[in-house]
């Protein structure tokens, strides 16, 4: 009989302990801290070779920009009484520096949108992407030359004629993708859900007696979460008395306010600041 009541001073000793140390301070900064970093460690994966890959695309596409500038150099001299055929190989060259322009254009553009995913900001990253967007400037600058040395030799060349329309066109394609990369870097995502439907769609895992919680280490289903614009969301309706943060968010960005239903509100009070560790806010209600 001693042997049982030991056994159960035990556990209730454990029980006790357990939800102390769960609600202290440390164990929430500690939890909140490991969970940022596994969400950072999520992002900065499922990104990677996506990025590694476009970097190698755009060195090599500079490494042919290069090449080809170079190589119409050498047939611009004397090109003046030359024949027909080796002007259109000046064309073809010229056409080719153009569409590695563009497509190195697009990619740095793709670079920057997945940098603006991220949940913190890269300087590394950040200072490669603006000296390749220095580089394709400068060689914006030199394809101007060679244009402008085409014109003063009077050769017209029918491939670098280029339309109204296509101009046009280009602008249009340019001003779409500023805009998505707006967008993109402005996206966030909250989901409000009981722990059950948490468990559910793969947000939430873990939580046991000794085992704390973890938010969105494994492949969490995303349907489940709103997808709104930053600047356009500072409050959050959870319809519920009692809600916890799952997800990790500075505690000066933001407030809990009860309303006359008793019911609990999220006010964003810093929006920037919010978002800067996730851009996926998880709610237990």
């Amino acid at each position: 009989m001693k042997a049982i009541k030991f056994y159960v001073t035990i556990v209730a000793l454990a029980f006790l302990t357990a939800s102390c140390v769960e609600n202290s301070e440390k164990y929430k900064t500690a939890v909140a801290q490991r969970d940022s970093l596994a969400i950072e460690k999520q992002a900065l994966d499922s990104n990677y070779n996506q990025t590694i890959a476009l970097l190698n695309d755009i060195e090599a596409g500079f490494t042919e920009i290069s090449q080809n500038e170079k190589q119409m150099k050498v047939d611009l001299r004397g090109v003046e009484n030359t024949t027909a055929d080796r002007k259109k190989v000046i064309g073809v060259q010229m056409n080719a520096i153009k569409e590695s322009m563009e497509k190195n254009k697009a990619k740095i553009a793709e670079l920057r949108r997945l940098e603006s995913k991220k949940m913190k900001a890269n300087s590394a990253l950040m200072e490669t992407i603006n000296r390749l967007q220095s580089e394709l400037d400068a060689q914006g600058i030199l394809v101007e030359s060679l244009q402008a040395e085409l014109v003063q030799k009077n050769i017209k060349i029918d491939e670098l004629t280029t339309t109204v329309s296509d101009q046009s066109k280009n602008i249009a394609d340019q001003q779409t993708t500023i805009k998505g990369q707006d967008t993109d870097m402005n996206t966030v995502w909250y989901c409000v859900a009981s722990a059950k439907q948490l468990k559910e769609a793969k947000i939430v895992s873990g939580g046991g007696l000794f085992q704390s919680k973890t938010v969105m280490e494994s492949d969490f289903n995303q349907k489940s979460f709103t997808k709104v614009d930053l600047r356009s969301i500072s409050t959050i309706a959870t319809n519920s008395k009692s809600v916890k943060i799952l997800s990790s968010h500075p505690q000066n960005s933001y407030i809990l306010e009860t309303g006359a239903d008793k019911n609990i509100t999220i006010k964003i009070t810093n929006p920037s600041k919010f978002w800067s560790v996730s851009k996926y806010l998880v709610v237990q209600i």
